[in-house]
């Protein structure tokens, strides 16, 4: 992808207080613009050969597609889970202000 592309990356935690921490923290080191924290969803998935159903908070980055292996990084490292939710979709189009805005708000 080229530098100047930018990506959305959700990230699931059970914590919404923890995946708020973790999105000030990515903030802060210039690894995404923003991020739109959402409490309340349910995830049901399978894992270990169990249905499980949880509670769970959702986060969406805003960021450039060149920081991805870096926020992949972090939450490997920080994230509660073994395997952390961590996707990131291109963003086919944007206000061409806020997809500056995302440019500038991180490292480039």
């Amino acid at each position: 992808m080229a530098e100047d592309e930018i990506v959305d990356v959700s990230i699931t935690a059970d914590d919404p207080a923890w995946l708020a921490e973790f999105t000030h923290k990515l903030v802060e080191d210039e690894l995404v613009a923003c991020g739109n924290v959402i409490p309340g969803i349910r995830s049901i998935y399978r894992w270990e050969g169990r249905i499980h159903d949880d509670a769970q908070a959702l986060v969406v980055l805003h960021t450039r597609a060149s920081l991805v292996s870096a926020i992949i990084e972090r939450a490997d490292a920080e994230h509660p889970d073994e395997t952390p939710q961590v996707l990131a979709v291109p963003v086919v189009d944007a206000h061409p202000g806020y997809r500056q805005w995302v440019l500038d708000s991180t490292r480039g």
